[in-house]
């Protein structure tokens, strides 16, 4: 059983407290993941900043998705092992929409950067001779603002209209954080314009930027296929491969989340999908960063041999 506050602002994040053998091992699943997600997004962040070789429109997108996935797992994780590790099952209500209002304008950030990303894959394999003017710092930082400024202005949009839901008293979260559908469901009248509105928003930040990136990589195979070097044809597919990969985690898993009718909201299977691309996808991503890219791993080398002998 979970101990229940009094407190009529607090939000109970019922979670996975109906398995209360199964939050144990969550709770040591999901501490070593969050360490190494700190520990392998820190270390992308500091060899693309110090490794000049890595000073490329590629490693600087990448850098913003590190830094991204460091925050939106800080602004989950957290609350989730404090309620993992005891009874207690309760957030406040202003800590309930920081993180709703956080973990939203993140998610959304990256929605926006991977397809950016996939948009910089494509400039450098079917427009290579004009990679470099196209990509150029100042335009690379542009289209990291948009990114950040669509994620800020979604999460401003559609977490204000949640949280201004009449919810008359109802207090428990099928969940294990604040997000735009389950909140959805705590409201006491028809939902159904906000139903509208959370799918336009789904379609615009999720199915179309899928999309995007489809149409991105349907040029870039073509491209591939037109390749006679061997050398050239294995480089395209593993820096591309990373991205697809990181991809296919991230829209896969969330846009299950956000599409599935609202009967499913806050059932189990939502929750361990909500968990996937809050917590475990951003452990993977520096594994599949870092694993698949000789560039990374050679940057690496190059700034522990200058630590070393420094």
């Amino acid at each position: 059983m979970f101990t229940v506050c009094n407190d009529s602002h607090n939000f109970i994040l019922l979670g996975f407290s109906d398995q209360p053998q199964l939050e144990t091992i969550l709770f040591v699943i999901i501490l070593i993941s969050y360490l190494l997600t700190i520990l392998g997004n820190t270390v992308i962040i500091l060899v693309s900043c110090l490794d000049s070789k890595l000073h490329t429109p590629m490693y600087f997108f990448l850098t913003n998705l590190s830094f991204l996935d460091l925050c939106l797992t800080t602004s989950i994780v957290p609350q989730l092992l404090w309620n993992l590790k005891g009874p207690a099952k309760t957030i406040t209500s202003t800590g309930c929409a920081i993180q709703l209002y956080v973990s939203l304008s993140l998610g959304s950030t990256e929605c926006v950067l991977l397809t950016i990303m996939a948009f910089d894959r494509y400039v450098a394999v079917c427009r290579p001779l004009n990679y470099t003017s196209v990509m150029h710092p100042s335009f690379c930082k542009s289209l990291a603002g948009i990114a950040w400024l669509c994620g800020i202005g979604n999460s401003l949009i559609q977490g204000t209209i949640t949280l201004q839901l009449p919810r008359c008293g109802h207090r428990l979260v099928h969940n294990f954080l604040c997000e735009v559908p389950v909140m959805v469901n705590l409201a006491c009248f028809d939902i159904h314009a906000n139903e509208v509105q959370l799918f336009v928003a789904t379609l615009v930040l999720l199915l179309l930027p899928m999309a995007l990136i489809l149409v991105s990589y349907g040029f870039i195979v073509q491209a591939v296929t037109k390749i006679k070097s061997f050398q050239a044809w294995r480089k395209v597919l593993g820096t591309c491969g990373s991205h697809l990969l990181v991809v296919s985690l991230f829209f896969g898993t969330s846009s299950a989340t956000y599409i599935q009718p609202k009967r499913f909201y806050g059932h189990r299977q939502g929750e361990f999908l909500t968990l996937f691309y809050t917590v475990v996808t951003p452990t993977l991503n520096p594994l599949i960063y870092t694993l698949r890219n000789k560039d990374v791993k050679g940057a690496l080398r190059r700034v522990l041999k200058i630590e070393q002998n420094s």
